[in-house]
């Protein structure tokens, strides 16, 4: 098996291997000057997230373009950048770009949860060495934060608020002091000290960012910018078009998905996720993020599910089944709200599609 064999058995390479030759290019172009550490400069990197024609560079990030230059200033900074928003706005997905144009690495990251632990975020023990040789380098198991301080590389927080508190506070003095203790250890390998290119980014969603809010500690040592849903209908709609045919297509699927389909889902998840109609009239929104991802996440379902059930496009009635496990996960209630969409808003709608929504409201379970 080759090495591109397989890249393309994985299921999602990480972006400095999706855009290996795209980095290179813009490595080859690259001029600017760079921050200690970077692999590309501050435009370079810009040009990887925003896209440039001139090299055949793809845009990869839908947002405001300023958001991309505040990020990479911050991180060439001594504060950590911290990305807040709805649940499905791109923040891992931009994360993920920074840190493959800054460092050409992007998995040096901590997926925080209840469960993660400091040994999961600093590092811990081969327990078998430790005991038959006492701390050494040797029985050390470096996790993300050591390693992207060793390394001088970005190191990548997902959902740091639903940490408890004391797991957040680990990253005060590497973000602060640039230093990371190893007590067990001794002599020069007792200290960890950051070097050039090692920062931090992290993610909060703004849905449950109070499930472990931060400590004014740890707040100073991050700067906040916060990412959008996208404002604008045909950006949006080209986005979930283009996902959602990528990814059929990675999943075997021989047509892609219908464009009048997909302009009822996006509006759809604009209108369910604002609680108002393109019209002006307001509605009880459910709970569940209707982001622009869970769009993406439908229209890849309603194309597997007509694909490999019928050898077909897929349907309305094909997205009325696939968006009832996308509303109904937060609250029993959004199944009703979903369904009174259906028979109170859809009607008032024109076009074949609309039509075809409306009719299959049965689907909905319940």
């Amino acid at each position: 098996m080759t090495a591109n064999d397989t890249t393309e058995a994985l299921q999602r390479p990480p972006a400095e291997v999706r855009y290996a030759d795209e980095l290179e290019r813009l490595r080859a172009d690259d001029t600017g000057p760079r921050p200690p550490g970077w692999a590309l400069s501050l435009r370079a990197a810009r040009r990887f997230i925003a896209g440039d024609d001139r090299l055949g560079v793809t845009r990869k990030f839908v947002g405001d373009p300023s958001l991309i230059d505040r990020a990479l200033v911050t991180l060439a900074t001594s504060r950590g950048l911290m990305l807040v928003g709805a649940p499905g706005t791109a923040k891992s997905l931009l994360s993920e770009l920074i840190a493959a144009a800054v460092s050409g690495d992007s998995t040096l990251t901590v997926q925080g949860g209840a469960a993660t632990t400091e040994d999961q975020i600093k590092y811990s023990w081969n327990y078998a060495l430790l005991v038959s040789e006492g701390p050494s380098t040797r029985s050390l198991v470096p996790a993300p934060l050591l390693r992207g301080m060793a390394e001088g590389k970005i190191v990548r927080f997902e959902e740091i608020t639903r940490c408890p508190l004391e797991v957040q506070d680990s990253l005060l003095s590497p973000l602060s002091d640039r230093v990371l203790a190893v007590p067990e250890l001794t002599g020069p390998d007792a200290m960890v000290f950051a070097r050039e290119g090692f920062n931090v980014i992290a993610t909060a969603n703004t849905r449950d960012r109070g499930v472990n809010e931060m400590s004014a500690a740890l707040k100073r040592r991050f700067n906040f910018e916060t990412v959008f849903p996208i404002a604008d209908f045909d950006t949006e709609l080209e986005l979930v078009r283009s996902e959602a045919t990528r990814l059929l297509e990675q999943s075997g699927v021989g047509v892609p998905p219908r464009r009048d389909l997909l302009e009822v889902l996006v509006t759809m998840f604009r209108e369910l996720r604002t609680g108002t109609t393109d019209e002006g009239r307001t509605m009880d929104r459910p709970s569940a993020g209707m982001s622009t991802a869970e769009a993406v996440s439908v229209a890849h379902a309603v194309g597997l599910r007509a694909w490999f059930l019928r050898g077909e496009e897929g349907t309305a009635e094909d997205l009325v089944a696939c968006l009832a496990g996308t509303v109904a996960k937060d609250d029993a209630d959004d199944l009703a709200r979903l369904r009174r969409y259906l028979e109170q808003q859809v009607p008032q709608r024109k076009g074949p599609q609309w039509r075809a929504l409306h009719q299959a409201r049965h689907v909905l379970p319940g």
